[in-house]
């Protein structure tokens, strides 16, 4: 999974660090998870706890996006043979299927394709009826890859909110608050278009809390947010955006526009069951560790805030064990996972988990490994998916430091050798991090 791992794992605290990675990239990949979560016994669907009988409906369809989406949807034609009859999904690079019909989009910064694929989904599902069971896919980089603008929004507007809002250091649950209200499809969107049909919504989450309608802004789940909120965020974070998208917001806050559904009532025909998050990797990565003969420790699943920031709490409890073994006893593992931003200043190449790593690297600590990545295999706006470090990796670190000022971790990273290529994992879950410290 990782290029030049050989060359990578350059000690065995390295390879300790990169092993973790990949087996918890690995656990949450479709393949893993459905295996785990889904399954078809006569003529009984089961996904996570909830039992469908497959009898009762007239069709079943696929209908959904986001970057493990069609992954999903493959896994769903194997578990499904002989049951599923059509669908439809928006990816970023599908892989082929022979039921499920895949279309590509753009991520993160939505385009034509994903405004085409998103319109054609939509149209689907307000063709159906009450005999229609809809199996919904929705994965991390669908905001991006389901993008249907409503109103006077235009795709062009809603590029640029999207560009503004990325770089203003908000969090993925403010920026969606505001992506569900210029949105048909997000917000509940999706599933409102699908009734009568019943809506089974099969999450993967990149998201703090697994929240289902934060994931992918919700297709298929209620929202709490309102216009109000929406309008609240632009203005804290200072976001300029289209006047189109203020006159929105602007109306949608005074009760001339409906609001997204807001309780569960309102989306009675939906179940949507998160059968994979960042605790899937975790556990997977914490396993690993504890095979490898190191004592792991899971800090957080739900570490947020700015990048450089969470590096150096990090580091500090890895160096605490390091000098005192508290609170674990080297050798040990530390890992953590979540979604840290980066509040973008300068005009450089990186994304969180490159600054991450960069700042872990600046620090120059003794006796510990970082590895920090994004489950999908791309960095903010990289294909890079971070970077492993420790105290050798900068020949300069004031190169390092004037590098995380430009926000241009990328360059210095590259320079040292320093990172990890997956190519698209198959699966998004947040950031994975691990800490190896050595005796």
């Amino acid at each position: 999974m990782i290029g030049d791992r050989d060359r990578l794992a350059a000690t065995p605290a390295h390879d300790v660090a990169l092993d973790c990675i990949e087996a918890g990239i690995e656990a949450a990949t479709p393949q893993c998870v459905l295996r785990e979560s889904l399954s078809v016994e006569g003529d009984v669907l089961t996904v996570a706890d909830t039992d469908y009988d497959l009898t009762a409906y007239d069709s079943v369809i696929v209908l959904g996006g986001g970057k493990a989406a069609d992954l999903v949807g493959r896994e769903l034609e194997r578990t499904l043979e002989g049951y599923l009859d059509r669908g439809l999904i928006v990816s970023t690079k599908p892989v082929a299927t022979d039921i499920v019909e895949t279309t590509a989009g753009s991520h993160p910064i939505p385009d034509e394709d994903s405004l085409d694929g998103a319109r054609r989904v939509f149209q689907r599902a307000r063709d159906l009826g009450e005999g229609t069971l809809v199996l919904a896919p929705i994965t991390g980089g669908g905001s991006a890859l389901l993008a249907l603008p409503t109103g006077d929004i235009t795709l062009v507007d809603l590029q640029e909110t999207t560009e503004e809002l990325i770089e203003s250091g908000a969090s993925i649950r403010e920026i969606n608050a505001v992506r569900k209200h210029c949105s048909a499809i997000k917000g509940g969107g999706l599933a409102r278009a699908a009734a009568p049909a019943t809506v089974v919504g099969l999450l993967f989450s990149d998201v703090i809390g697994g929240d289902p309608g934060v994931i992918a802004s919700g297709p298929t789940a209620p929202d709490e947010t309102t216009y109000a909120d929406a309008l609240d965020i632009l203005d804290r974070y200072d976001v300029s955006v289209p006047e189109t998208v203020r006159d929105h917001l602007a109306a949608g806050a005074a009760g001339q526009r409906e609001e997204t559904p807001a309780t569960p009532e309102t989306l009675a025909h939906v179940t949507n069951h998160v059968l994979a998050d960042t605790w899937t990797a975790l556990s997977a990565a914490r396993e690993v560790a504890a095979d490898a003969g190191y004592d792991p420790l899971v800090l957080s699943s739900r570490v947020r805030g700015e990048a450089t920031e969470a590096a150096l709490s990090q580091l500090a409890i890895a160096e605490e064990c390091a000098a005192t073994g508290t609170p674990v006893e080297p050798p040990a593992v530390l890992l953590s996972g979540g979604e840290t931003t980066v509040t973008v200043t300068g005009n450089g190449d990186g994304g969180p988990n490159l600054e991450f790593a960069l700042r872990v690297a600046v620090e120059q600590p003794e006796r510990i490994v970082c590895a920090s990545v994004d489950t999908d295999g791309e960095d903010g706006g990289t294909e890079i998916a971070g970077a492993i470090v420790d105290g050798e990796t900068l020949d300069n670190p004031q190169r390092g430091r004037a590098a995380l000022v430009e926000n241009d971790a990328l360059p210095v990273l590259e320079d040292s050798e320093a990172v990890i290529e997956t190519g698209p994992t198959g699966t998004n879950v947040n950031d994975l991090r691990a800490f190896v410290i050595e005796e």
